[in-house]
């Protein structure tokens, strides 16, 4: 059975050891973006699990119901959590991707515009959601999937990321929700 760190030097250790995980990638998907390619955390097996073991610890206490996961990396971080704490998955897809009846949010990203679809029936006001993603920029997609939450008469309990690229200020975006994230990156 895995365990958590026990103090703050070994917590700061494992946390290192997973960000080494993660591969910077310059200029992808356009110039002067940095990308943060998770594929290489999710490849070993003992950095991923120590990161969603983690990610779930952060939500310990809190009365949830669900996670809400935009596509696509969304959806690796917020399965595992998912399975590990037994709440519901709900997708946030992207435009035209989801089969039945839906609604949708238009939103701004670092570098486009994009749309964001929910099934209308995965959502009521019985729903206490937490937004899981694996990266926190500037806030739009996150935003997005909340404000589909809401609309549907859900309500978000917070924000879940496995890294958040301070310097972009994303968590100002998503107040006055809580926002965690695992890693903490300049951006």
């Amino acid at each position: 059975m895995r365990t958590s760190p026990s103090n703050k030097a070994e917590k700061k250790m494992v946390l290192e050891k997973i960000a080494s995980h993660v591969r910077q990638v310059a200029d992808f998907p356009s110039k002067g973006i940095l990308f943060y390619d998770i594929t290489t955390l999710v490849k070993n097996t003992e950095a991923f699990q120590k990161s969603v073991d983690m990610m779930a610890e952060m939500l310990s206490g809190e009365e949830i119901n669900c996670f809400v996961a935009p596509e696509s990396r969304g959806f690796i971080f917020a399965s595992a959590l998912s399975y590990k704490l037994g709440k519901e998955l709900i997708l946030v897809r992207k435009q035209g991707k989801l089969p039945s009846d839906t609604a949708s949010v238009s939103y701004d990203l670092e570098y486009g515009k994009d749309t964001l679809e929910i099934h209308k029936d995965s959502i009521n006001n019985e729903s206490r959601a937490v937004i899981v993603d694996d990266i926190l920029a500037t806030g739009g997609t996150a935003r997005g999937a909340g404000q589909l939450v809401e609309e549907l008469g859900g309500s978000v309990a917070g924000h879940l990321f496995f890294i958040e690229l301070v310097g972009l200020k994303g968590a100002e975006v998503l107040s006055p929700h809580p926002v965690r994230s695992l890693l903490k990156m300049p951006g």
